[in-house]
């Protein structure tokens, strides 16, 4: 059995997280696929910036936070009738940074080909296995890109149900 993948992610400032969390409620008053049926206190908005098996939660000094985003359109993830909606993240210069700078510390040499440079897609995940059939809908009751700030890090141990903040 593969092991678990932990996760280090990005957390959104309270207002950006507010608006994802009520496009996660309005699909899931429609009768859609949504991460607001998902009630873990894990489960919040946020970026993954690495993941892998045996991620260690290291301490990463002078990240500089709060970091601006913009979460643009939505985006529709991965293939066949079933796919994760989800909401593009505009890769600037200071997330790429970011995200190579985790990459670097937290796993050299040993990272999903997902999170190499020019592979790296950040989102924020709004529904996973939303039929395709039923994406029109969805798509329709998501609201315009907005403007975020990225104000934490933290990491996600799913062997332990154990989150750790790493910054600020």
């Amino acid at each position: 059995m593969e092991a678990r993948r932990s996760s280090i992610e990005l957390l959104l400032d309270e207002r950006a997280e507010a608006r994802v969390r009520a496009e996660w409620d309005a699909l899931a008053a429609a009768g859609l696929s949504s991460l607001a049926r998902h009630e873990a206190s894990s489960n919040r908005p946020h970026i993954t910036l690495l993941e892998r098996a045996g991620l260690p939660a290291l301490p990463l000094e002078g990240v500089a936070l709060p970091t601006p985003l913009a979460l643009g359109p939505p985006v529709l993830l991965g293939g066949g009738d079933r796919r994760v909606l989800a909401r593009a993240v505009v890769p600037s210069a200071a997330l790429l940074a970011l995200q190579a700078r985790v990459r670097h510390t937290a796993a050299p040499g040993d990272v999903d080909a997902r999170f190499e440079p020019g592979r790296w897609m950040p989102h924020v995940t709004l529904a996973r296995r939303l039929r395709l059939v039923d994406a029109p809908v969805a798509l329709a009751l998501l609201g315009e890109p907005l403007e975020a700030m990225a104000v934490a890090m933290r990491h996600w141990d799913p062997e332990t149900a154990t989150l750790t903040t790493l910054a600020p």
